[in-house]
């Protein structure tokens, strides 16, 4: 029962439409003679009427968001396009990071320290193998161009949860919750390198578990990132810089700094590339904190077919910072599930 309801909550976060393009009821419409709809009312019902496939570009466009009009997009630039034409459309929700859900989530450890506090069978009780699950939705802030042609501010906001769904003995809680809103400027650079196209982002993030004094987890930082992409193939690279917080007076302090030690785990970027091969896409993510001793981690992700538009998932990671809540220890988690939103 609860998995089936979390496939619920998942799915209402997609929007489906008729297959009937906004122009093409636009057209329609006014060529109508014997219609009375006024132009506002017809802008309504054609927006509501919204096309999905408005949603998915199936063959190359001849221009690009990201990058000088005249160049050949390639796989994100095309998801670029398809969003552009929904940003207007107030029934319609834009996909930021993956949205997935994945009811069998095994993981080799689990920060069972930070619930000290708490009643032994509680944290006796927690299971290796729980669901994990990623909402993740953006909004942009402008229609028009701001300073570049193509180019847009972006409020973006992620949830990602892990879900001891097997726990039925401590009434399957949730056992961490990270919130990560945003704020970041995109656009394209005039610059095309070995045939692709590039851009560069800049943004403001916030990250945090939502908890209170000694589960409390959270961090800020501004951030850049180089953008690259060529036919089915797509990189990004993302320097940070955490803003301070002042140190804690002790450990119930609710002001200060709750994970003063999170960047020797997080380290100062990310590397994430994807490739897409027809409906299979295949992801990678890199961290590293470039010290002698090696904290990083890595997370591979494969997507691939499996009924319309509900994709089958694969999510492998390796390493330290999967979540707030387990930044600090290194583990080894694998993932079976479905995929909503892909990268590309």
């Amino acid at each position: 029962m609860r998995v089936a309801l979390l496939f619920l909550l998942i799915g209402s976060i997609v929007a489906n439409a008729d297959d009937v393009s906004y122009e093409q009821c636009v057209l329609s419409a006014v060529g109508n003679t014997k219609s009375s709809e006024t132009v506002s009312q017809i802008r309504t019902r054609c927006l509501a009427l919204s096309s999905t496939a408005d949603l998915t570009v199936s063959a190359p466009v001849d221009t690009v968001e990201i990058v000088a009009p005249t160049r050949k997009s390639g796989a994100l630039s095309n998801r670029i396009r398809a969003e552009r034409k929904l940003q207007n459309n107030r029934f319609a929700l834009i996909a930021h990071r993956q949205n997935y859900l994945l009811p069998v989530s095994h993981t080799s450890k689990i920060n069972r320290d930070a619930y000290d506090f708490a009643e032994k069978k509680y944290t006796d009780e927690l299971s290796q193998t729980e669901a994990k699950l990623q909402i993740s939705l953006k909004v942009p802030m402008n229609n028009e161009d701001i300073f570049l042609e193509g180019d847009g501010v972006y409020f973006g906001f992620t949830l990602k949860s892990w879900w001891q769904i097997y726990a039925n003995n401590i009434s399957a809680p949730f056992r961490e919750t990270n919130y990560h809103p945003e704020v970041f400027y995109v656009a394209g650079l005039d610059w095309h390198p070995m045939g692709g196209n590039t851009g560069f982002t800049v943004g403001i993030e916030h990250e945090s578990n939502g908890r209170s004094q000694l589960l409390s987890r959270s961090w800020n930082r501004v951030y850049t990132s180089f953008l690259y992409e060529k036919d089915d193939f797509a990189f990004s690279f993302r320097p940070w810089y955490r803003l301070r917080e002042d140190k804690k007076i002790g450990p119930d302090d609710t002001d200060g700094d709750d994970n003063p030690d999170i960047e020797s785990y997080m380290g100062h970027f990310d590397f994430t590339a994807a490739y897409r091969s027809g409906n299979h896409e295949m992801t990678m993510l890199l961290r590293n904190n470039l010290r002698s001793e090696n904290k990083g981690a890595v997370e591979l992700g494969w997507s691939f077919p499996l009924y319309d538009n509900i994709k089958g998932y694969v999510q492998y990671f390796n390493g330290y910072g999967e979540s707030l809540i387990d930044y600090d220890i290194s583990q080894e988690r694998i993932g079976f599930g479905i995929l909503l939103t892909d990268r590309l």
